[in-house]
């Protein structure tokens, strides 16, 4: 399987419901390195996984999207938690409508599936992976 990976980042604010939490309940930001790999088990015609400028641009659509903004107060996240794994998943399932239309190019339709990583600090992260 190859793959291909892209980082940008994103910087929120939410707090989390739940006494697991702790002070995490409270509203707080976070700064998340974000990298989106994309696979593929065959290269394309140009020997790619996926155009990387226009898998960058995505990216950074999609963060842009989630950045400086309260989730709390967002519609789309109501009632739920917007933990670091719920946050992954959202930006996973983002980027794979991106790729079924078309807008990572004609490669991106070919592709088998990607991992978005949201990196909380350089200690802890989490991780969802969806196939295409």
């Amino acid at each position: 399987m190859f793959t291909v990976t892209i980082r940008d980042h994103m910087m929120i604010a939410h707090s989390l419901r739940g006494e697991v939490f702790g002070p995490a309940q409270s509203l707080h930001g976070a700064t998340y390195v974000v990298d989106a790999t994309f696979r593929r088990a065959t290269l394309d015609d140009d020997g790619i996984v996926v155009d990387i400028g226009r898998a960058a641009e995505a990216l950074r659509v999609v963060v842009s999207e989630l950045t400086y903004r309260n989730l709390d107060d967002e519609a789309g996240f109501a009632g739920v938690n917007t933990t670091t794994e719920v946050l992954a998943r959202t930006v996973a399932d983002r980027l794979a409508d991106c790729a079924r239309t078309g807008g990572l190019g004609d490669g991106g339709r070919q592709l088998d599936g990607l991992t978005v990583t949201l990196h909380e600090s350089h200690v802890a992260w989490a991780s969802y992976e969806r196939s295409l």
